[in-house]
């Protein structure tokens, strides 16, 4: 399931990218097999750094070809403390992360320190009425550890960026048809998957994901736009950024 579009973002060849918090690595393997460029996973998560590998592992016919970068990395690491020097990386991708870290300032200033001057970033969060209703059905979707400390505006979150110095570029939302599933799940009792209609739901997403049949891209267009779960933001490090860190 990829929330980040990478067209907008710009990946392009040869481009080093940062996937920040990868979990199963779904913008990892995305961006690997979009372009070839040095993919880099971190996630806190041992076990999902595992995932991610066992994600590339699957796929041994779709190794790089010689002559042009294609790589991937993967790491556990911490957001707050990112091991990659200055101005490392063209292109990130944050997605659903910044709302489980309780100092995710520190996290947006680790961001700005490893993107090159003229590098984009795409970020993603839960956008804010479909959540607001996820946490008002079940305090246990967001209160358990690890879970969700916060409920983002969009516009804060931008001004967020923006008072760091990155430029706003666009923003749409993502995955509408996934609400209803999360507002389903927190009203039935967010542990209780084999429910019918839970299962039945899920499977109706699966199919999206993994085939999207032309009559779900409908409703996904009509969907996205009106209680999309995700809203995605996508900035750009201005080039004259190292003479404002210099300063």
């Amino acid at each position: 399931m990829q929330t980040i579009n990478l067209n907008f973002l710009g990946l392009e060849d040869e481009h080093r990218v940062l996937d920040l918090g990868c979990g199963h690595g779904r913008h990892t393997h995305a961006a690997y097999f979009h372009k070839r460029c040095q993919a880099v996973g971190i996630d806190l998560g041992f076990d999902d750094i595992l995932v991610t590998r066992n994600g590339f592992d699957a796929h041994p016919d779709l190794e790089p070809q010689t002559g042009r970068m294609r790589s991937y990395d993967l790491m556990v690491g911490d957001a707050l403390h990112l091991p990659f020097a200055d101005g490392h990386f063209d292109r990130l991708i944050c997605s659903e992360v910044l709302e489980h870290i309780p100092d995710y300032q520190g996290a947006l200033a680790e961001i700005w320190r490893v993107m090159k001057p003229g590098g984009r970033i795409g970020i993603s969060v839960p956008h804010r009425w479909p959540e607001q209703i996820c946490w008002l059905f079940s305090r246990e979707y967001h209160n358990t550890p690890g879970g969700h400390v916060r409920i983002f505006k969009a516009k804060d979150l931008r001004a967020d960026f923006e008072a760091l110095g990155f430029t706003f570029q666009r923003k749409h939302l993502k995955h509408g048809l996934h609400s209803p599933y999360w507002w389903l799940r927190c009203a039935i009792g967010v542990n209780k998957d084999r429910n019918l209609f839970v299962r039945a739901y899920k499977k109706l997403l699966e199919i999206e994901i993994l085939k999207n049949p032309l009559p779900l891209r409908a409703l996904s267009a009509l969907a996205d736009p009106v209680m999309g779960k995700s809203v995605v933001l996508y900035f750009e490090k201005p080039l004259d950024a190292s003479a404002k860190d210099a300063a």
